[in-house]
Parts: structure tokens; C-alpha cells; sequence
């Protein structure tokens, strides 16, 4: 499986002093490439979520959030971002949008408008 492993954000929050707010940073990470995971290393869901893009000849960037010293703090962030309910992973980005988590993006799959999107952003070249 094939897909960019981001380097961790907690070098870039140190050198700001660690004043960076983590939805701002999140915002900023998802908009750096076509297609952005923030994923868990553990989590099936997350795996099944790389391999879906994968499959499909895309290259997303990967943040592994258990890998990062501020991981928990992204996850808060991301949870914030999908409702407010439980931190839930993988949550997706696409062209700096977000599109959601695991079901958000297996509806869009299912329903034919993921590789549409996938086709906007500049990540699938079909």
C-alpha cells in the first residue's frame, strides 16, 4: 500500500511556541495536498479507509495521529469539525474540503460522486 506518511506537526507547533491552535493546523494540513487521511495506526477503519484510496491509484497524505506527541489534541479538533461527538478517525480531506469520516466517504463511494471529487482536486488523473 502505497501512500505519503506525513512527518508529525509537533515539531512545527513547538517552533510556534506552541501556540498554534489545533483546528487551525488541521486546516492547514488538510489543505497541503489533493487528498489528506488523519488516521490512527491501529484502527481497521482507518486501514480500510487508506486501502479504498489506495485501490483506486490515489496517494494520500497520511497523518497517523498516535504518532504524533499533540495527536490527541488533532483528534479534539477533528471531532469538533465532524459534530461534536466522540473523536472519530479516519476523517478525510479532500481538495482542502472535508468530506467526513469512514461513512461519509463509503456513501460517496457507493454513490459515484467520490471519484468526481477525487478528479476535482487533481488526485485521480481518469
Amino acid at each position: 500500500m502505497q501512500y505519503q506518511a506525513a512527518e508529525s506537526w509537533g515539531a512545527a507547533y513547538a517552533a510556534m511556541g506552541g501556540r498554534a491552535d489545533p483546528l487551525e493546523r488541521v486546516e492547514r494540513l488538510a489543505a497541503e495536498s489533493a487528498v489528506v487521511i488523519f488516521s490512527v495506526s491501529t484502527c481497521c477503519m482507518c486501514h480500510a479507509v487508506k486501502r479504498l484510496f489506495c485501490g483506486m491509484g490515489v496517494s494520500p497524505t497520511v497523518y497517523e495521529l498516535d504518532e504524533d506527541p499533540r495527536g490527541k489534541e488533532m483528534e479534539r479538533a477533528l471531532a469538533r469539525l465532524l459534530g461534536g461527538g466522540p473523536p472519530a478517525v479516519p476523517v478525510v480531506f479532500i481538495g482542502g474540503k472535508l468530506v467526513g469520516a469512514m461513512d461519509r466517504v463509503m456513501a460517496s463511494h457507493i454513490n459515484g460522486t467520490l471519484v468526481p471529487l477525487l478528479k476535482e482536486a487533481g488526485a485521480l488523473w481518469l
